[in-house]
C-alpha cells in the first residue's frame, strides 16, 4: 500500500526571493525578535527567526522592514511596518540551522 501526500497551493501572489533583515514585534511575548526574510509577495512574507522565538500559528504580529538611508529619505520613513498573521511555523530545520521559518499573511 502506498500513501500519497498532496500539497495544496494557497498562495495568490507571486513571490520574490529577498533576504533582508526584519524585526518582528510579538505582542504575546512583549518584545521584538530579529530575523530575516526569505521571500516576499504583495500578500505576505516567509521569514526565518531564531529557534527560541515564542511564535505559533494564529499569532498576530507586526513586521518592521528597515529601509536604506537613501530609500528612507525618498519615502520619508526609515521602515515599512506591516501587520500580519502567522499562518505556518516550520520547525523542520531546528537542529541543523537553529532557525524556524514562519509564513506570515499581511493584514491591512
Amino acid at each position: 500500500m502506498t500513501t500519497t501526500t498532496l500539497k495544496v497551493e494557497h498562495r495568490m501572489d507571486a513571490r520574490a526571493d529577498l533576504s533582508w533583515p526584519v524585526s518582528v514585534w510579538l505582542p504575546e511575548a512583549n518584545r521584538f525578535i530579529n530575523g530575516r526574510s526569505v521571500n516576499v509577495s504583495k500578500g505576505g512574507v516567509y521569514m526565518s527567526v531564531p529557534m527560541t522565538t515564542p511564535i505559533k500559528d494564529g499569532s498576530e504580529i507586526e513586521i518592521n522592514f528597515p529601509r536604506t538611508k537613501a530609500l528612507a529619505e525618498q519615502k520619508g520613513r526609515f521602515a515599512r511596518i506591516k501587520s500580519g498573521k502567522v499562518i505556518r511555523v516550520d520547525r523542520n530545520h531546528l537542529i541543523d540551522r537553529g532557525l524556524i521559518k514562519v509564513a506570515i499573511q499581511f493584514v491591512d
